[in-house]
């Protein structure tokens, strides 16, 4: 797009817009406003000199640059507002279950009758992984992480898919998104006892899918398991929240991998892979590891204390770089959290958080900073109160993300705007320089 300069008075500007004077040569450039947005390669055409690259933004993190379009997942930070293809988070995990929401990620609507039940029959009935998986989970060592054995174990499946490389077929699409997301709970289950040192139980296909994977992770002997109602309503609403945030680091990097054209088992694989880093699926992690710093609910003031003058531990589970108000999943997770308390009863972990939400919820401090309880600080109380370790909690949401990284990849494939993730760079290292060499390499070039 030409813009208009000094040198092209005429070139008239239409719409909203912006005007950019670029003080070097004192040319004026008109570059369009879109949805609140302008494309940075407008940018392209300032330049100093003809020859010029032109000019670039510079965003370290991606803090604010939009790399798509995307009509799966709202947020509105500020307002505390999440909803899935238009629906309101609050009224999904209230009426919803996890498969029909992983439906609508993927369809843009909710599924009729006929749908659904063909949904779930075929997701109930692609549970089973083929055996050469579970001989290949049991290779890992007896301490490995969950996470590290969900890595390989799902990239391993595009070993056993390779048709699944034709990403434009229909078809295939379909099959990988049903295949996924029946055997993430398979592989998660299987790394769970594999880490317990207890023999892997199969998929029980008779049951609905939060119990079927409560069955592989805590049956033993008995012929059928049954697990709490309470306990399988709170996976499948966790599974609810955490499977669709919009563009975060997995999902961005199963959009960033799986433009590639990369089959969609190794682009998930890169999404778990994200997950698994501290600052993004182990936030719930950190939350655990808080309340087992402060040990005592006799010790929250002075922890508190610390928080405040910044010379103590930082309160983890509180606030969000998103949400500047109340994150809308917690009100959900706080209920929820609850109800899974009566049934397992109130821990030392239990009690000390729930004085620290309190102060956070009464002290100016937290209130004035808008630091509120967030989703990690109630999921992980929850996980903890039904018996998961503290190290496996990055696998619930991995299982449950998978449907959001499904959705993304898809839309970015068939988005013709979308080519090979490709950033640029400000190169900042030496200029040419001639080599010479300060050690004895062991050989001699010959002329």
């Amino acid at each position: 797009m030409a813009g208009k300069t000094a040198a092209d008075p005429k070139a008239p500007a239409t719409g909203d817009h912006l005007e950019i004077k670029d003080s070097r040569t004192g040319k004026v450039y008109t570059i369009p406003i879109t949805d609140e947005t302008i494309r940075t390669a407008d940018l392209r055409q300032i330049k100093a000199k003809p020859d010029d690259f032109g000019i670039m933004g510079y965003d370290p993190a991606f803090m604010n640059t939009a790399s798509c379009r995307s009509a799966i997942t709202y947020i509105d930070g500020d307002n505390g507002i999440l909803r899935y293809r238009g629906y309101p988070i609050e009224q999904l995990a209230e009426k919803s279950n996890f498969l029909e929401v992983a439906w609508l990620l993927r369809h843009g609507e909710l599924p009729d009758q006929k749908q659904y039940d063909q949904w779930q029959q075929d997701i109930t009935y692609h549970t089973y992984v083929h055996e050469n998986i579970k001989h290949f989970m049991e290779g890992f060592r007896y301490d490995a992480h969950p996470m590290a054995m969900m890595t390989a174990g799902v990239a391993a499946l595009s070993s056993f898919y390779p048709s699944s490389k034709a990403v434009f077929d229909e078809h295939e699409r379909d099959i990988a998104f049903i295949r996924l997301l029946a055997k993430m709970p398979t592989l998660a289950a299987f790394a769970y006892r594999h880490v317990k040192g207890m023999p892997y139980v199969y998929p029980d296909n008779a049951l609905p899918y939060a119990e079927n994977f409560l069955s592989m992770i805590a049956r033993m002997s008995e012929p059928k398991y049954e697990a709490h109602p309470v306990y399988a309503r709170a996976i499948d609403i966790l599974f609810i929240l955490h499977a669709d945030h919009e563009q975060n680091c997995s999902t961005s990097a199963v959009r960033a991998v799986g433009s590639s054209q990369v089959d969609p088992y190794s682009a998930v694989a890169a999404g778990v892979a994200a997950l698994y880093g501290p600052l993004h699926g182990g936030a719930n992690e950190a939350v655990l590891r808080m309340l087992e710093e402060i040990g005592d609910v006799k010790n929250i003031p002075a922890f508190i204390a610390g928080v405040k003058d910044g010379k103590g531990s930082r309160l983890m589970g509180f606030g969000h770089r998103v949400y500047k108000s109340y994150d809308p999943r917690a009100k959900i997770v706080k209920s929820l959290c609850d109800d899974v308390l009566r049934v397992a009863g109130l821990s030392k972990d239990m009690e000390i958080a729930l004085e620290l939400e309190r102060i956070a919820l009464s002290d100016d401090y937290f209130v004035s900073r808008k630091l509120y309880p967030n989703v990690d600080f109630y999921t992980g109380l929850i996980y903890r109160a039904m018996h998961f370790p503290t190290d496996y909690f990055t696998v619930l949401f991995a299982i449950a993300r998978t449907a959001g990284w499904l959705a993304q990849w898809e839309e970015m494939l068939l988005d013709k705007e979308q080519k090979i993730a490709r950033p640029r760079q400000i190169y900042t290292g030496h200029g040419e320089r001639p080599y010479q060499a300060k050690v004895d390499l062991g050989h001699k070039i010959k002329k």
